[in-house]
C-alpha cells in the first residue's frame, strides 16, 4: 500500500458493516489504520474476527485497545446477568445499546487520528436497518464532528476533521451489495450478539436477524457459520 495514501483511522468491530466500511475507505483511497476495542463485550469472537477483517484487507495497522464497560454494566453486551433479546427488533432502545460506547470509542478513535497526523476517522454507523442506538444517528455523527473540531489541537489550528459514516443511509442489502462489489469476505465476519468461541451466530438476536434479513434481500446466502450447523 504506498505511504503517499491519506491516512484514515477505521472503527472495526470485526462485523458485516465495519468490514464493509474497511473496505470502502479503502477504495476511497486511504490508508487503514484500524481500531477495535476489548471492551468486556460478550461476544469477544468479534475481536478474532477484526484481526482476520484487518489482515484480509490490507491494513497499515490493527490495534486493540482495552476498557472495561463492564464494570458500568446497563447493556446485555456487557453484563452476563441480563439476557440479549431473541424475540426480534423492537420498538425502542434495545438492551443491548452499550451506554456512550459510540462516544468512547469515536474519543479515542480521535485521539489516534491526531498523533497518526490524519484528519479522517471511519465508522460503520446506519440508520435504515439498524436497532435503535441513539448513537447510529446523523445527528449525532454531525455534532461529534463538530466537537471534534472545537475540542483538537488540529481542528482549532484549521485542520479540519471528518467523521465519515458511509453507510448511513444504507439498506443492510445494499450495504452486502457494495461491499460484495468491493471484495469483502463475510465470511470473516461476527455480526451475532452471542456468537460462540468459534465465532458461530446464534441466528435469533436483534444482530443476527438484521444480517439475515440483509444477505436474503441481497439475493445471497450468508456465508458466515451457525451454532448449531
Amino acid at each position: 500500500m504506498p505511504d503517499s495514501l491519506r491516512p484514515a483511522v477505521i472503527l472495526l468491530s470485526g462485523g458485516l458493516d465495519s468490514a464493509t466500511t474497511l473496505a470502502i475507505a479503502r477504495h476511497e483511497g486511504f490508508r487503514p489504520y484500524c481500531l477495535s476495542f476489548d471492551y468486556g463485550q460478550r461476544h469477544r469472537a468479534e475481536l478474532t474476527a477484526s484481526r482476520r477483517v484487518a489482515q484480509a484487507q490490507g491494513a497499515a495497522e490493527h490495534r486493540i485497545v482495552r476498557l472495561d464497560l463492564a464494570q458500568f454494566g446497563g447493556s446485555a453486551l456487557t453484563d452476563r446477568n441480563i439476557d440479549v433479546p431473541v424475540d426480534g427488533v423492537q420498538p425502542g432502545i434495545p438492551v443491548t445499546y452499550v451506554p456512550a460506547r459510540n462516544t468512547i470509542m469515536l474519543s479515542l478513535a480521535l485521539a489516534w487520528a491526531e498523533t497518526l497526523g490524519c484528519r479522517d476517522i471511519f465508522v460503520g454507523v446506519n440508520a435504515v436497518d439498524y436497532s435503535g442506538y441513539p448513537d447510529c444517528r446523523p445527528e449525532y455523527i454531525a455534532a461529534f464532528e463538530a466537537m471534534a473540531n472545537l475540542a483538537t489541537k488540529a481542528g482549532v489550528e484549521g485542520e479540519h476533521l471528518s467523521i465519515h459514516a458511509p453507510l448511513m443511509s444504507l439498506s443492510k442489502a445494499d450495504i452486502i451489495r457494495r461491499g460484495t462489489a468491493l471484495g469483502v469476505d463475510y465470511s470473516v465476519t461476527v455480526s451475532c450478539y452471542q456468537a460462540d468461541d468459534e465465532g458461530r451466530a446464534c441466528g435469533v438476536c436483534d444482530s443476527c436477524r438484521l444480517r439475515h434479513e440483509g444477505f436474503a434481500a441481497a439475493g445471497r446466502a450468508d456465508p458466515g457459520p451457525l451454532q448449531g450447523r
